[in-house]
């Protein structure tokens, strides 16, 4: 048993054969009661039977909270409104969870007196940071036990070892051969043949889009409606933020869209190989960019496509809760008060074709674009923006020409060479 002591420990439970196999190891070795929390973020069928699992493991009790509406509302559409995508691909669907679970693991804590926290994540991933970090900033006194980084299992038969020695029911049926992260935004893959990057991921793998090869012959056309920013409208009908987002997962998941197959960056310094599926996530990305096509000037788009990528950091890295993720997320919120109007998309094996789009503050107008002569653009006032965008071009060129007779670019003139 650990000298150092810890009375209640809130431990972030899943049900899986890890976190089940948690809540003995932390009587043993702590001598602590032990209460699971369980996040509700979407994860569906795996909740069933939880509170039962829990405490035949040796838990006092099980909380689970449904945060769903929570999740979408305050994580999911303010990262939406960020255009945050990590290296290009990933739609961060299990970084922005860890933020909210760990959040409310602290609120139980303090709700029933615990002095500690604990959870299931290994070592060598993201996740263990992501949860320690969000932990130091909402209650840097609890202590934290993360039992991957000190017991002696090493493998999924040495856990299911474990607890078979203990009676401890395990759903070892269920063995997959990939670690899977399942939420309202996402399901991703890793493991398994995904650990050798030249392998072809095997369609009996994905558990939620249909292959694009199978979706339906015909494409299927949708409306999303924006206000401020967030969506909150499919084809006409109000849906709250969970809801829209679950309507677009099942109308993207039938046509195969947002399958991403990428090897990333870690934040601890190796890379890894993942699958990820983002139906939904992946639509509203593309109407959203679509919408501050129309409504953002070009300074204010291309600033926010920058900040974009330091976003996107923040989420992956564990960074939720800092002063510069907030103040990121006043200057977003600023950018969201004109992204206003609707996009039509098509869906169609994979693919996501934008059809049109509408908005009362566009800034795009016609009888502006046009080359005729009015108050707005006069034609010849180009002559005069050329000469000073140009200047700087200009004045390295006329010294060029001032020391050796030519510019830097100008080729030299190999048709001398030529024979009659």
């Amino acid at each position: 048993m650990h000298s150092s002591k810890v009375n209640k420990v809130v431990l972030a439970y899943s049900g899986g054969l890890d976190t089940s196999v948690i809540v003995p190891w932390l009587r043993e070795n702590f001598g602590c009661e032990v209460i699971c929390f369980c996040a509700d973020v979407g994860q569906g069928e795996e909740l069933a039977d939880l509170e039962a699992k829990s405490l035949s493991s040796g838990a006092s009790k099980l909380v689970l909270k449904d945060l769903r509406e929570e999740f979408a509302h305050d994580f999911l559409f303010p990262m939406l409104q960020s255009g945050a995508i990590y290296e290009g691909q990933y739609l961060l669907g299990t970084a922005i969870a860890r933020p909210l679970i760990a959040k409310w693991q602290v609120a139980v804590a303090e709700e029933e007196g615990a002095d500690g926290l604990a959870h299931g994540c290994t070592g060598k991933g993201n996740d263990q940071v992501r949860f320690e970090l969000s932990y130091k900033a909402l209650n840097p006194a609890l202590r934290v036990i993360a039992p991957w980084r000190e017991w002696d299992i090493r493998s999924r038969e040495d856990a299911l070892q474990y607890a078979k020695a203990r009676h401890i029911p395990t759903s070892s049926n269920s063995k997959s051969i990939y670690s899977r992260d399942r939420n309202l935004w996402h399901l991703s893959h890793e493991g398994g043949i995904l650990e050798d990057p030249s392998q072809s991921p095997e369609e009996a793998m994905y558990q939620w889009t249909t292959s694009p090869q199978n979706a339906p012959d015909s494409p299927e056309e949708i409306t999303i409606t924006f206000e401020s920013g967030q969506p909150v409208a499919v084809n006409g009908e109000k849906l709250s933020p969970a809801k829209l987002i679950e309507r677009l997962n099942e109308i993207g998941a039938r046509h195969g869209i947002g399958r991403v197959d990428l090897v990333e960056n870690r934040l601890v310094g190796m890379k890894s190989r993942g699958v990820y599926e983002t139906p939904g996530g992946t639509i509203l990305h593309i109407a959203h960019r679509e919408l501050e096509s129309l409504c953002l000037d070009r300074d204010t788009l291309h600033f926010k496509q920058q900040v974009a990528l330091r976003y996107a950091e923040l989420v992956y890295f564990g960074k939720w809760f800092t002063t510069l993720r907030q103040a990121i997320q006043f200057f977003i919120s600023k950018t969201q008060e004109s992204i206003d109007g609707w996009v039509r998309l098509s869906l169609y094996k994979g693919n996501v074709t934008v059809l049109g789009r509408q908005s009362p503050n566009s800034l795009y107008r016609e009888d502006f674009a046009t080359f005729g002569q009015d108050d707005v653009y006069e034609q010849a006032d180009a002559k005069g923006f050329i000469e000073l965008f140009s200047l700087q071009m200009k004045v390295q060129a006329l010294m060029d020409v001032s020391n050796g007779g030519k510019t830097r670019y100008k080729s030299p003139d190999y048709s001398i060479f030529k024979r009659d």
